[in-house]
């Protein structure tokens, strides 16, 4: 083996060190005006994508941060942009809940 090159085992798994790690899309259910799991543990990068199965229109909303619509019988979907932890609600049905624990 000629000096600088590394034999194809190495090479490919360097390779897949410096892959960086798939987003995950994490599933979140809207039924009778309840976000189901109610608490998601999720990394940047990754997608909330919020199923309603009620027949009323809600949102994933932030305050003062990033708000999702969620049309009847439909998905919304947002991308996680930072780390940290994030309290959401629908603007529509305030008593409606959810957290988010976003991590690096």
């Amino acid at each position: 083996m000629r000096a600088g090159l590394l034999s194809l085992p190495v090479a490919l798994a360097l390779a897949l060190l410096a892959a960086p790690a798939l987003a995950a899309t994490i599933e979140v259910t809207i039924d009778k005006l309840v976000f189901s799991p109610a608490s998601v543990e999720a990394k940047v990068g990754d997608t909330i994508e919020w199923t309603n199965k009620d027949l009323i229109a809600h949102t994933a909303t932030v305050k003062g941060g990033w708000e999702v619509t969620i049309p009847p019988k439909s998905k919304g979907k947002v991308t996680l942009k930072e780390a940290g932890a994030v309290d959401y609600f629908c603007r529509f049905h305030p008593n409606m809940k959810g957290h988010l624990e976003v991590s690096p």
